[in-house]
């Protein structure tokens, strides 16, 4: 039983059998959520240690600092902010190895991670830096994040930032060190698009999991995430989609109760978390902790609310590291540097520029069609004031979107992440992609292995359900970094 109160189970019930004589409940072919942000991959997640000390997960989480041009457009501001770095020197060759740059994104950036980089780190005899990205984490250039403050937060700022970024001095400055980039997500947009406007200054980079296409009414998000559901699975999620709608009408607060969201005071604030609890088991290779139990519920009669409302407290919460707060307008509008302030930055540069609007389509569509363009819109204005509005355009024109005009670009994507479908799918000869074919193959299985979640660090990928796919894709990603940067000290060796 989902309700406290007897008399409001006895409405939900009745609600349920009528609902499920007049409509059948039609097949779902998708679920939507974003992400962990409801925007960018990574968002709506926080970090859980579940007892682990830090080494078992980083190479290193000793931070340095770098001064940092606030703006890389004016040749009159020289105000400049401390950005926070990392460096992993174990396995460089020197005085002539590669460097390899990690690009932090969305999100605290707090050490070195012990994935799959660090294996090909070992076998490249590669330094390796991080950088974290501008507004976050501890590399904020204001004490208060008042929109007027978060005019210098855009992707093209973060490429000068990694431009404008130096060898550390524990690297020999005068030999000229090959530098490959990285990034998973967001982070590997900009790992594209830093090989796109800066390619002396890098060998090639590797996108993971790149969002390289700014998507204004991202339906595909949705449509993928049927894809990736068996027919069960999706009927059981739209149905329970259907009875929190009805649940919210009834009596919003049990409901909300069940999935310790009391705080979230729009229904439609409330709704897209659970959509996007749905969109986690997918896009990180754990559909099984939702399915298996929803549809064995929806099977025998269970109560498919508390059932769901389970896996999000469970799963999602307790072992994903989601959180209500990034659904909390109140929590969003609160513009003192705190914590959590990742929330309301990520949704600045989304508003702003990127979008990734994950709506709810127009048939067939599991997230609730409160979730809709208006919605977003509405979000951004509430946030950030009015004529904030994401011009995805201008984006697209800048970088490319899917017609990225670069060379020495790897883009990998799992098979069932909702994301590649702002990626580049299709492969050429100067930018190859690898598609990761398999049950569990979610967002950035090539360096994280899977299952995985935003906060544990997993490079092995013998937990897929096809690891043959995944370490094919590794040896061509290994195969392409040896050519490139093969071909880099050939042409420095070449230009003396």
């Amino acid at each position: 039983m989902y309700y406290s109160n007897r008399k409001d189970n006895r409405k939900i019930g009745l609600h349920r059998r009528k609902m499920s004589s007049d409509l059948g409940f039609i097949l779902i072919t998708t679920v939507t959520a974003f992400l962990s942000y409801s925007t960018s991959a990574l968002l709506h997640s926080g970090s859980a240690s579940h007892g682990v000390s830090p080494r078992d997960y980083y190479l290193t989480t000793d931070a340095h600092w770098f001064n940092q041009t606030l703006d890389h457009y004016s040749p009159h501001d020289h105000r400049k902010f401390r950005q926070r770095y990392y460096e992993y020197l174990d396995n460089f060759r020197a005085p002539d190895g590669p460097v390899f740059m990690i690009i932090c994104g969305e999100g605290p950036c707090s050490g070195i991670a012990k994935d799959y980089i660090s294996v090909l780190a070992k076998k490249f005899e590669a330094g390796v830096v991080s950088l974290e990205h501008r507004y976050y984490g501890k590399s904020y250039p204001f004490n208060s994040l008042a929109t007027e403050n978060l005019r210098y937060l855009s992707s093209k700022q973060a490429l000068f930032d990694l431009a404008a970024f130096p060898l550390n001095v524990k690297l020999n400055r005068s030999s000229d060190n090959p530098w490959f980039f990285f990034g998973v997500s967001y982070p590997g947009a900009l790992s594209a698009w830093f090989r796109l406007k800066f390619p002396h200054l890098t060998c090639g980079s590797l996108a993971s999991s790149a969002v390289v296409h700014a998507v204004y009414e991202f339906s595909a998000f949705d449509q993928q995430i049927g894809e990736s559901a068996d027919q069960e699975c999706k009927a059981a999620l739209q149905e329970t989609n259907k009875l929190l709608e009805i649940g919210l009408k009834v009596n919003r607060k049990a409901v909300k109760a069940l999935f310790n969201a009391t705080e979230l005071h729009v229904d439609a604030d409330f709704l897209y978390l659970t959509a996007d609890a749905a969109v986690m088991a997918f896009q990180y290779g754990n559909s099984d902790k939702l399915c298996v139990p929803l549809v064995e519920a929806k099977e025998n009669g269970g109560d498919l609310v508390e059932t769901y409302s389970k896996y999000v407290r469970d799963h999602c919460m307790k072992v994903w590291g989601l959180h209500v707060r990034p659904y909390n307008r109140k929590h969003l509008r609160n513009t003192v540097v705190t914590a959590d302030s990742t929330y309301r930055i990520w949704w600045f540069q989304v508003c702003t520029e990127l979008a990734y609007f994950q709506v709810a389509p127009a048939n067939n569509s599991v997230r609730s069609q409160q979730i809709n363009t208006e919605y977003h819109l509405n979000l951004c204005k509430s946030l950030f004031g009015k004529g904030t509005y994401p011009d995805v355009e201008a984006t697209n024109l800048y970088y490319g979107g899917h017609k990225i005009a670069a060379t020495k670009i790897i883009f990998t994507n799992g098979s069932q992440d909702p994301w590649r479908h702002a990626s580049k799918q299709t492969s050429s000869p100067e930018l190859p992609s690898y598609i990761m074919d398999c049950h569990n193959c979610g967002h950035g299985t090539d360096l994280r292995g899977c299952p995985q979640s935003p906060m544990v660090i997993e490079g092995k990928s013998n937990n897929c359900s096809s690891p043959d796919v995944v370490n094919k894709v590794r040896q061509q990603m290994v195969e392409h970094i040896d050519l490139w940067l093969s071909e880099c000290r050939g042409s420095t060796r070449s230009s003396k």
